[in-house]
């Protein structure tokens, strides 16, 4: 008899420190619950396309130049890219910072060429012109070899300056780099005389 009332108080005990056990676990789980029912909602955001590096103008952005970003709604940017827009078929028209998103007016898509013009770069001789162009310039262009005796021959006139790469991109010992909007006649021009020859340019009056 005391065999079977001794087993008959532990098996109580067992049964109360299992009850316990099983309060203290309900508890933490309510007040778990409880905090996460109390926690703000998680602000909605927006995926967009944004720079992973400097960036500088007048060049076309690669996969690897762009991340995405999330940003809230009221801060994205109107026409702001959206993952898994293509960037490699747009040209940049002015440097962008590393972060900085990217939007459609950053860049000049052949929708924002007038008809029938293309954007060419071109390295020009002088890296002196550098601080002095700027986008919407318009330039007259020449050639001229470093043996020849005559002058430089005009090999384009009222070429429109679309970007400018940014300083330590677009200037060194050779030149200073600008990004044209050109006839494809014009490129073939420039194209062939840049083999052989130094093409310089004049700031030209905007006659359009």
């Amino acid at each position: 008899m005391k065999r079977s009332d001794s087993f008959l108080r532990t098996v109580v005990r067992a049964a109360r420190w299992h009850r316990r056990l099983l309060s203290g676990v309900a508890a933490a789980a309510a007040v778990y619950f409880a905090l996460g029912a109390l926690a703000p909602p998680q602000a909605p955001t927006v995926a967009v396309l944004a720079a992973a590096r400097d960036l500088p103008g007048g060049t076309k952005p690669t996969p690897a130049d762009v991340r995405t970003i999330r940003l809230p709604p009221a801060v994205v940017p109107t026409g702001a890219l959206r993952p898994g827009t293509t960037t490699t078929d747009r040209i940049l028209a002015n440097p962008v910072r590393a972060g900085e998103p990217l939007t459609d007016a950053r860049f000049l898509t052949p929708t924002a060429l007038p008809p029938g013009l293309v954007a060419y770069p071109l390295r020009l001789e002088d890296p002196a012109l550098a601080p002095l162009l700027h986008p919407g310039d318009h330039l007259n262009l020449y050639a001229a070899t470093s043996t020849s005796t005559d002058t430089a021959t005009q090999v384009a006139s009222g070429v429109r300056v679309l970007a400018l790469p940014a300083p330590t991109a677009r200037t060194t010992a050779t030149g200073t780099l600008v990004v044209l909007a050109a006839t494809p006649a014009t490129v073939a021009r420039l194209a062939q005389a840049s083999t052989n020859s130094r093409i310089t340019a004049a700031l030209a009056p905007d006659t359009s």
